[in-house]
């Protein structure tokens, strides 16, 4: 009886490590969040694109970048450190890929442990410090110039992004808990509004688009952060920053926005008539994507079609926070370093001040919208 007993755990713990690497690494982990972001992407792209009159990229652009990276070679600099230049990929990689599965796990399953909140905050840093050391270990002076800007630009929107956090801790009454944070809209008060605000700000520097891109700013100093990496590494990068347009945004929503349904992707699978409305999406989606060679409105059908099979998923707050990102892209130039900056420090660190004193006053006397 014993060994049969024995038996049975053995099973058991074999099929949750076998449950453990699935959610890790098919869904929701890597394979999906790396495919999801790249469609994202391709999304920011197209939207881009059509803002600035061109045609943009065809759907699967962004598979096909990061396919033919991976059949390139591998350059090395010569007087780079390569054990860093190598492992910083992977390990920007490993920080996003925990951090979207924990985010998709905790939205699906509601499986929470307290201080999750603390641990995702670490995570989002992780990918940052991670190209900051890779770009560090290439001895290469436009590499160089490149670290210079993302070290000030992460000391400079770091401390923002940690106090709008706070004002959400503080309108929560004190959770810790990602799962019961996303039971709550702190976005719907003046402080959690202003905290929203300036987090969506901070997001907008760590995913390193417009007007943040200072590290990479490819017309000053050719990529910048990334100039030396190349073939599968390069591909990594591509893959992580990918998977962080998922994780950040899905983030906000969840501190912020009230979070997802836990049967978010139901929505595909509502029938309309004898189909259901994954299906039609989809199958709009490729009729559209088709005949886009022929007219540029055609091509806005195709988008409007992925967005809408988004919204059907439950996924409106994540396309809401994903369209507010390109606005910012496609209305701003880029900034200077020093005006990045002062624009975090002083104008974003005032802003985060009266919005601490707001919900603090709010949770004391009551007042929930403030």
């Amino acid at each position: 009886m014993g060994a049969i007993f024995e038996g049975n755990a053995r099973g058991e713990k074999m099929s949750e490590a076998l449950a453990d690497v699935f959610w890790i690494l098919i869904f929701p982990g890597f394979l999906f969040t790396a495919c999801f972001g790249l469609i994202a992407s391709w999304i920011v792209r197209k939207v881009s694109a059509l803002v600035q009159w061109r045609v943009g990229p065809p759907f699967l652009q962004p598979f096909y970048d990061v396919i033919k990276l991976m059949g390139k070679e591998i350059l090395i600099p010569q007087d780079a450190q390569r054990t860093v230049f190598i492992g910083a990929p992977l390990v920007g990689l490993a920080g996003v890929l925990l951090l979207s599965t924990m985010l998709w796990r905790i939205t699906i399953d509601q499986t929470a442990f307290v201080g999750d909140i603390i641990v995702a905050i670490y995570l989002m840093t992780l990918p940052s410090l991670a190209l900051i050391f890779g770009s560090s270990a290439s001895a290469s002076p436009h590499a160089a110039v490149g670290t210079g800007r993302e070290m000030k630009l992460v000391m400079s929107y770091e401390l923002p992004l940690v106090l709008a956090f706070i004002v959400v801790i503080i309108k929560t009454g004190g959770q810790l808990s990602l799962a019961a944070i996303a039971q709550q809209t702190p976005a719907l008060s003046i402080s959690g509004m202003l905290a929203f605000l300036v987090a969506l700000l901070c997001i907008q520097a760590k995913l390193g688009f417009v007007p943040f891109d200072i590290a990479e700013a490819e017309t000053e100093i050719g990529s910048g952060v990334l100039m030396e990496y190349s073939g599968a590494l390069l591909a990594i990068w591509k893959v992580t920053q990918a998977m962080m347009l998922v994780a950040l945004p899905l983030f906000l929503a969840m501190v912020f926005l009230g979070g997802f349904d836990s049967n978010f992707l139901a929505g595909l699978g509502r029938p309309v008539g004898t189909l259901p409305v994954g299906v039609i999406v989809l199958l709009v989606f490729i009729v559209t994507s088709f005949l886009a060679r022929f007219s540029k409105y055609i091509d806005i059908l195709a988008l409007l079609s992925l967005i809408a099979a988004c919204l059907l998923a439950g996924l409106g707050k994540y396309v809401l926070i994903v369209v507010l990102l390109i606005l910012i892209k496609n209305t701003n130039p880029r900034v200077r370093i020093d005006q990045a900056m002062k624009f975090f420090w002083f104008y974003c660190g005032i802003a985060l001040a009266v919005a601490i004193i707001l919900a603090l006053i709010g949770n004391t006397y009551g007042i929930n919208w403030l």
